[in-house]
């Protein structure tokens, strides 16, 4: 409970929310209390303007004194309209309705007569008597309130729709910052362009230049890494090549047999570091924000181009590498990105998988996009692991395979860019074994094969 409460308070939104509806809630308050006791005096005024009335009505006609039947006192009257009326003091065969103390003062005020509480208005008249209106208190009071509650009736109602119209001008304003935490939220690790200022709100435009400026200053970061990763391999490139060069020189001269075997060690280690070298050239390039080509490419094409790439391992591995159906779509992406790509996933399938084995690549494709899927017959990967093989140089711990660790790092690195996903599961869910790579492109064209 305390922890929602404080991710409420948390939220600018919400607190600002809050303020205003008590600040509403407080004016409303006492502008309701002034609008009542203004409402209630009113009636008031308007209930002691009625006896002068009547007084005046009584004088200016020069009425008879009230009998009994028309004095007031009837219990059958309406309580709010009854008003007593009598001469003071009472002249032959009037009424008292009230028993009045006879030294009661001209004018409006309030007396008490048999513990009923009473508003009076004394009027002299002509013949030297004087003339008596009066109404209950408890009577004023009850139509006051009522009328003064009607009054208030109109704001009562008017209250909630305003504290809902707050809530909601408040959400409409914090629109923007909405939208711009979702838009950040849904950027890549590679799509470091600037924010737009222009639509949001004049105060937050200094967090979004700061904001920009600190994208800015990653993305260099990030090029100077990538370039420094290229340039040292780039010059790395030429010394092993001369090490292999002279390694096949050496193996043309006579050498002893355990000569030869080392040899045969150095050349697969300068094979191997040239193969991590075209990793790592392969890499930078895969994280570098180039803009994906409008036109598409046949995955059937690029299928048959890294399977004569890789065939001559599959078949010194003795695995049976092939393509699942005949099914083609053409996916907005360059062909060097995608070939890349499955060269990758099938290399790093042969490898893994064991003598024997089967590697198989399929396309499948719906209204929603297209799938490309490589699928093995190898020991798989563990869910513990399957998101740690993404990083570079990982590799999972009892593997003899040989590699550098980068495949799959550069299967997700060309996927980010290009807007597509990479997922990994097991080929056999039964058996829980083998290893099936789903690369998910969304929207994707599909047409005949090139």
């Amino acid at each position: 409970m305390d922890g929602g409460k404080g991710r409420v308070m948390d939220s600018l939104q919400a607190r600002l929310s809050l303020w205003l509806s008590l600040a509403i809630l407080g004016v409303a308050l006492l502008a309701g209390v002034f609008a009542f006791l203004s409402a209630f005096e009113e009636a008031h005024e308007f209930q002691d303007d009625m006896l002068r009335q009547v007084a005046t009505l009584f004088d200016r006609h020069r009425l008879g004194a009230p009998t009994a039947g028309d004095s007031g006192a009837e219990s059958d009257s309406d309580a709010e309209s009854r008003v007593f009326v009598q001469l003071m003091p009472p002249s032959a065969g009037a009424a008292a309705a009230l028993a009045l103390p006879a030294d009661l003062r001209d004018g409006l005020q309030t007396v008490r007569v048999d513990d009923e509480t009473y508003r009076v208005l004394v009027r002299p008249l002509a013949k030297g008597q004087r003339l008596a209106v009066a109404q209950e208190t408890a009577v004023r009071d009850e139509v006051a309130r009522n009328s003064a509650l009607r009054t208030l009736a109109p704001m009562l109602m008017l209250l909630p729709i305003l504290l809902l119209v707050v809530a909601v001008m408040v959400r409409k304003l914090f629109a923007p910052v909405a939208r711009l935490s979702l838009e950040i939220d849904r950027r890549g690790e590679q799509e470091l362009h600037p924010i737009a200022a222009a639509p949001l709100p004049r105060e937050i435009r200094p967090f979004v230049a700061a904001l920009n400026g600190l994208l800015r200053r990653v993305e260099q970061a990030m090029d100077a890494q990538r370039r420094f990763v290229a340039d040292a391999a780039h010059e790395l490139r030429s010394p092993l090549t001369a090490m292999s060069l002279q390694a096949e020189r050496l193996a043309q001269t006579a050498l002893s047999a355990e000569a030869r075997e080392r040899l045969a060690t150095l050349r697969q280690g300068i094979e191997r570091g040239r193969a991590l070298l075209d990793q790592l050239l392969a890499l930078a390039r895969a994280q570098a924000s180039v803009e994906a080509p409008g036109a598409g490419v046949s995955v059937q094409r690029v299928y048959r181009r890294a399977l004569e790439d890789l065939m001559p391992l599959a078949e010194a591995k003795n695995v049976d590498i092939g393509i699942v159906g005949e099914a083609d779509a053409r996916l907005p992406a360059s062909e060097f990105d995608l070939h890349t790509l499955v060269k990758n996933l099938l290399d790093n399938a042969i490898r893994y998988t064991p003598p024997g084995g089967r590697v198989d690549l399929s396309l499948s494709a719906d209204g929603e996009g297209v799938t490309l899927a490589v699928a093995d017959s190898g020991p798989g990967i563990p869910e513990a692991e399957r998101e740690r093989v993404f990083d570079p140089f990982y590799r999972i711990l009892g593997s003899e395979q040989t590699g550098s660790g980068l495949g799959l790092s550069i299967v997700r690195a060309i996927a980010a860019r290009i807007g597509a996903t990479v997922r990994l599961d097991a080929a056999d869910q039964r058996a829980r074994s083998g290893l099936r790579v789903t690369v998910r492109f969304a929207a994707a064209r599909q047409g005949a094969a090139d």
